[in-house]
């Protein structure tokens, strides 16, 4: 099975190489102490601090797995390919809901990096697959479960 690539930006994939580093050099050992300090209540049976110290041990090896796979597939975007003519990945976009009259600023970004309560998202969200290579005046539609939003694209930036 081959693995798709996994769009980051130079900011994205520093936080996410900081997590990691975090996660294998600070969580691991803290994990590992709990789980230490548990056993030395004796009967792991009916230990519930055992058995919570083991549960976060397999969450934060899953998540160093998920990131170590993230990683291995990043591909950085190149921020001297992002122009201003058209959005594409790691363009910042200024749009206006033409219902609410409301504007929004999004930084289109890959799935892995998407944060959408500040503003980045993904690529392959419905409102990033309707922005990608509109140009600025375009009018995009986008499909969501209520039907269809009307987005104006005002600024497109790096």
């Amino acid at each position: 099975m081959t693995e798709k690539d996994v769009l980051l930006t130079s900011e994205g994939l520093a936080k996410l190489e900081n997590e990691l580093d975090d996660l294998k050099s600070v969580m691991r050992k803290e994990v590992a102490e709990r789980i230490k300090q548990a056993l030395a209540f004796g009967d792991i049976s009916e230990n519930s601090e055992y058995d919570q110290a083991k549960n976060e041990q397999a969450k934060v090896e899953e998540r160093i797995i998920k990131l170590e796979n993230i990683l291995r597939n990043a591909k950085l975007i190149d921020e001297d390919d992002i122009t201003t003519d058209s959005v594409s990945v790691g363009s910042k976009v200024v749009v206006l809901d033409i219902e609410f009259d409301e504007k929004m600023e999004y930084t289109i970004v890959g799935s892995a990096e998407a944060d959408p309560y500040n503003g980045k998202i993904s690529n392959e969200s419905p409102v990033g697959r309707a922005l990608i290579g509109g140009k600025s005046g375009d009018v995009v539609d986008v499909q969501v479960p209520d039907g269809i939003i009307k987005y104006e694209i005002l600024n497109i930036a790096r």
